[in-house]
């Protein structure tokens, strides 16, 4: 390991993405490892009452510890004194208010996994913490720097972007309130194709698919469609002035979770975040807004 390689923490290993973001990091052979780093020392964390945490928290524990060496550790606070930055990637949105509670006065970067927190006071006391204590900031889902999604955005011969729509598997959790478990990530897909500004949002929910549509304050719509029957894959059609074009997140060659994790590791290493505080508090106020919406029948303003 290069003296320059930077020492991670890591928080939360109830969800695949530990397991993920530690191969791509600590094995330089994985054909898209993401240098600068590994994963040197990590808690398990896990909620008793969220299956999904409960059932895996042991298992990728194990693995990290006996696959990667990853030292295990008592507490987030312990994490974050060993290490130079961190990872925070419990499955549970519930639990990362109280664990950034415990970890931000250390003043290291921290990337925050999808989402951000599930509720907005909680998602607007982490960003207010990491300013008092001048933590550097990132929450996304990986499914915003997708491949083809960024280079559809990044093509603009057809014009300005006036409008979107995202669409992938919709499945719902209990403790995750709607569309805080997979909802995010077509979100998050709008939000990088849109940007900030949506003033309202409507939500339809059937049995197996759900649709909301948001307006934003320039006029433009972007809508999110999710399903719990046929396909899984993700996918948008990004509009523009002069035409639209689809894009199949499936066909991408290049992993999401590696064009992620190389925006976290910019910020890692003093860069600016790759998305705006600002910007992803909305993404929280919104898919809030859509679970009222989706509850009541009614429009809802952010």
């Amino acid at each position: 390991m290069q003296s320059s390689s930077l020492r991670i923490g890591m928080i939360g290993l109830d969800t695949s993405h530990a397991v993920e973001f530690t191969k791509l990091l600590n094995d330089p052979e994985h054909p898209w490892h993401v240098p600068g780093g590994r994963v040197v020392i990590a808690y398990p964390g896990g909620s008793e009452d969220f299956e999904l945490s409960r059932s895996r928290v042991r298992g990728f524990t194990e693995k990290l510890r006996g696959e990667y060496g990853v030292e295990i550790a008592d507490s987030p606070a312990a994490v974050a004194a060993a290490c130079d930055a961190i990872l925070l990637e419990s499955a549970d949105g519930r639990v990362h208010a109280e664990q950034f509670r415990q970890i931000t006065a250390y003043g290291k970067p921290v990337f925050v996994d999808k989402p951000l927190a599930v509720s907005s006071r909680d998602a607007g006391e982490i960003a207010a913490l990491a300013v008092r204590h001048g933590a550097a900031l990132l929450s996304s889902s990986s499914l915003r720097f997708a491949e083809g999604l960024t280079e559809a955005l990044s093509d603009s011969e057809k014009g300005a972007v006036t409008g979107a729509d995202c669409f992938g598997p919709l499945a719902l959790e209990p403790t995750q309130p709607g569309l805080f478990w997979y909802g995010i990530h077509m979100v998050e897909m709008l939000y990088a194709a849109l940007g900030p500004g949506c003033v309202h949002v409507t939500a339809s929910a059937g049995e197996s698919h759900e649709v909301v549509v948001g307006v934003w304050a320039d006029g433009r719509i972007g809508t999110v469609r999710g399903s719990r029957a046929g396909s899984p894959a993700f996918g948008a059609v990004v509009h523009r002035e002069g035409g639209s074009r689809a894009v199949d997140i499936s066909a991408d060659a290049k992993p999401f979770y590696a064009s992620l994790l190389e925006r976290v590791m910019e910020l890692f290493r003093g860069g600016e975040p790759a998305v705006d505080m600002r910007e992803t508090l909305e993404v929280i106020r919104f898919i809030e807004a859509a679970n009222e919406s989706r509850e009541t029948g009614r429009r809802v303003r952010l």
